[in-house]
């Protein structure tokens, strides 16, 4: 086993498995953890291990991948496995944050540069095991905080709802929202394991080149399914049957620039916006 080729992802879900899959190709070892791993089917070459029998996994990799969210009493990887750090053997930390911790811009546009202002409690947080993880990253090891937007691809889609007729074209003019194919996150991650900054903390904003509106993209997998959009619902009308987590990313209107993000990466979008994010979906 070489040492720097040594992957632990915390977490193994949608992003995780690509992220996992990808590396696997790319000639890594790849060890992921999962608080049920017997319930877990995981791409081929990865070694699953229990999240709370993981410490000697933790302390003998070199890079760090953490999926995980934080719950209420904060980061639950630092938590249970933070002691792992002072074996020293980390390169390399990357924590998938998200663009909900600039909060609500109004429109506005945000980049890697912009100062947090989480309004949600989600995004409090997120920004709060960001910070954890800054104060945990060791001396020697770099820290890349990746905000992730909207995450979609194979599985999460709205092909299924528009084939069984309840999609819904909600239209809330000016609201954008910022998106992310789940195989670029894959794509960014390897690049950043590729091109770490010096030790440190860096911010990159996983978000494709093409914040859109909703509705926009409910009409594009329409068409590329060959079927009508589904009528347009004024958002005053849909909200009254949203869930308070759907109102709660509604209630904030942001754009997020990614421009400094795929330059420190050297890296063009495999999917630089929905149009061919959601054709690749479909295939």
């Amino acid at each position: 086993m070489e040492q720097k080729k040594l992957l632990i992802i915390a977490g193994l879900g949608y992003a995780g498995q690509a992220v996992a899959k990808t590396a696997v190709a790319a000639g890594w070892r790849v060890v992921a953890t999962s608080r049920q791993p017997e319930d877990l089917k995981a791409p081929p070459g990865v070694e699953v291990i229990r999240f709370d029998d993981a410490d000697p996994a933790f302390a003998a990799a070199t890079h760090w991948l953490i999926t995980a969210p934080p719950d209420e009493a904060g980061d639950p990887v630092l938590r249970r496995h933070g002691p792992a750090l002072a074996s020293g053997n980390q390169r390399w930390i990357g924590y998938l944050s998200t663009t909900g911790v600039y909060g609500d811009r109004g429109g506005g546009t945000v980049d890697e540069a912009t100062l947090p202002a989480p309004g949600q409690p989600r995004g409090q947080r997120r920004l709060a095991a960001e910070e954890a993880w800054r104060a945990a990253r060791p001396a020697g090891a770099a820290l890349d905080i990746c905000r992730v937007g909207g995450i979609y691809g194979p599985g999460r889609a709205p092909f299924a709802e528009l084939r069984a007729g309840v999609a819904r074209r909600v239209v809330k003019p000016g609201h954008s929202f910022s998106r992310i194919h789940r195989d670029d996150i894959a794509h960014a991650v390897m690049a950043a394991i590729s091109h770490p900054p010096a030790p440190g903390c860096r911010v990159l904003n996983f978000v494709d080149d093409e914040p859109a509106d909703s509705a926009a993209v409910m009409e594009e997998a329409a068409r590329l399914l060959g079927v009508p959009p589904p009528p347009a619902i004024p958002f005053e009308e849909a909200c009254a049957s949203m869930s308070p987590m759907a109102l709660s990313f509604w209630s904030e209107n942001r754009r997020v620039a990614n421009a400094a993000t795929k330059l420190a990466l050297g890296i063009a979008w495999r999917y630089p916006s929905y149009r061919e994010g959601l054709a690749a979906s479909l295939e």
